[in-house]
């Protein structure tokens, strides 16, 4: 029988001799190293020019398509950015203002915060951090063109005359027109308020919708327009749950509500499958345009352009827009004295269960982030959006993907947060010495968000949630 000492030292040399096998080891691999770095050093011509190419990024292989799928839509000749960024000789001047801009994400504009709540979206023109760092070492290395045959195919962009939706359902059905309205040069800004027929005889279910001004130079003066649907409801029609039961309700009745919005970021919307929105014989819409000048007289109007379904064909769910008010009692209880800040709450109940097709906030200038809950009957909070940097001059419409867009039960409480920044901390605030309470103006505050909303029986609700469980089971 061996000694516990013996074995102790015989495990203790066996230690040592391991750690000396393994330093020498390491040793070897850094001579290794050493030398295979002095022969890249001495000899950078053993790696083959086409490896080298592969590490440099370029406009042409790199960058524009980067600039093809995110920015183009605006960045091109004869639409709403000050910039066309399609070609490298248009690109490369504003190679660092790019960096800059993509760096803080201010552009492509999506403000949202993607730390919190929903991320699935349908029309999310967000870079992903692989694409920045793509932009980011193109305008560090010197912003190089590369090799003219790397360039993609210039993108057939539609025309700016034609229906976005036509592609899909053929012309609008219905074209409803506002009046003409000219801005001056030099004015203050105006809101025009008129109401057209839409000349229904019959009830139309709308598949689809597209709102905008008529012409390119119109949407230089166009700050936003609504389309309000005015029409007398069934007295049977169930009450709406959401801004109808606050003050400063949009909606003339129940069941109607704000039709479709404009706004730079915002044009259009296709209803989900087997949801539309419901037109009644007799209806108006009442357009709103806010009008601002921009140096030049412009005459325009604004132009709404509708997809029915086909008759006889008529959705299960009825869908409907509404402002959700971020102010307890509405916007006119907005109160922030000079040099502060005021955070608001708005809780609104949900009488029917429904699925939440989309968040857009909106404020004015002193507005710096807003957020979406929905607090479930059992007490379980959900954050379902929160835009962390409001920017005033994007009205971003974050439209869910069909698998996200949140089912909630009837019951559930959405709650509305908005925050306002009144300080010099504010780059956008025009003047922090000033009281701002509610109103029109740009310099005055509003705090709501444009919420569509696909209500449905408690039956339903439970059939929709069993479709998505086979889907989140598989994830």
């Amino acid at each position: 029988m061996v000694p516990y000492y013996l074995l102790f030292k015989t495990s203790q040399r066996e230690h040592v001799m391991r750690n000396v096998k393994f330093q020498a080891a390491i040793w070897r691999s850094v001579e290794l190293g050493a030398l295979a770095l002095i022969v890249v050093l001495a000899f950078p011509g053993w790696m083959s020019a086409r490896e080298a190419a592969d590490t440099v990024v370029t406009f042409t292989r790199d960058v524009a398509p980067i600039l093809q799928e995110k920015c183009q839509a605006c960045h091109r000749q004869d639409s709403i950015a000050p910039m066309s960024l399609v070609t490298y000789e248009e690109s490369r001047p504003w190679a660092k203002a790019i960096r800059e801009r993509v760096i803080t994400r201010q552009m492509p504009p999506w403000h949202i915060d993607k730390t919190v709540g929903i991320q699935q979206f349908k029309n999310d023109r967000s870079l992903t951090e692989e694409q920045i760092a793509t932009i980011v070492r193109w305008v560090d290395s010197g912003a190089p063109k590369g090799d003219a045959k790397d360039m993609p195919p210039a993108k057939q962009w539609p025309d700016e005359s034609k229906w976005n939706f036509a592609s899909l359902y053929g012309p609008p059905d219905l074209i409803i027109k506002s009046p003409d309205w000219t801005v001056p040069t030099v004015a203050l800004d105006q809101w025009y308020k008129p109401v057209v027929e839409t000349g229904l005889t019959e009830p139309r279910w709308v598949r689809a919708i597209e709102i905008r001004p008529a012409s390119v130079k119109g949407r230089k003066v166009t700050h936003h327009a609504l389309a309000r649907l005015q029409q007398d409801e069934p007295s049977n029609e169930p009450r709406r749950t959401d801004a109808a039961a606050s003050a400063d309700d949009f909606s003339p009745g129940p069941g109607a509500g704000l039709f479709m919005e404009w706004a730079v970021g915002k044009q259009g919307e296709i209803m989900r499958p087997n949801s539309g929105k419901l037109m009644l014989p007799g209806s108006k819409i009442i357009f709103e345009m806010h009008y601002h000048a921009v140096g030049e007289q412009i005459t325009d109007h604004v132009e709404l352009g509708i997809y029915f379904y086909p008759k006889g064909q008529e959705p299960k769910f009825r869908q409907t827009l509404a402002a959700l008010q971020s102010v307890a009692g509405g916007s006119r209880n907005i109160d922030i004295p000079p040099n502060s800040t005021f955070v608001s709450q708005n809780f609104i109940p949900m009488r029917q269960a429904g699925r939440i097709e989309n968040f857009q906030p909106h404020m004015h200038l002193r507005g710096k982030a807003m957020s979406m809950e929905a607090i479930l009957p059992n007490g379980r909070t959900l954050m379902l959006s929160h835009v962390n940097n409001f920017n005033f001059n994007w009205h971003n419409n974050y439209v869910y993907a069909d698998d996200a867009a949140p089912l909630l039960p009837k019951g559930t409480i959405l709650k509305i947060t908005s925050w306002y920044d009144n300080t010099t901390a504010n780059p956008h605030n025009p003047d922090p010495s000033q009281w701002v309470g509610f109103g029109d103006r740009t310099v005055d505050e509003m705090g709501h968000a444009w919420v569509n909303i696909t209500y449905m029986s408690d039956e339903d609700y439970q059939v929709e949630v069993a479709k998505r469980k086979p889907t989140e089971q598989q994830e």
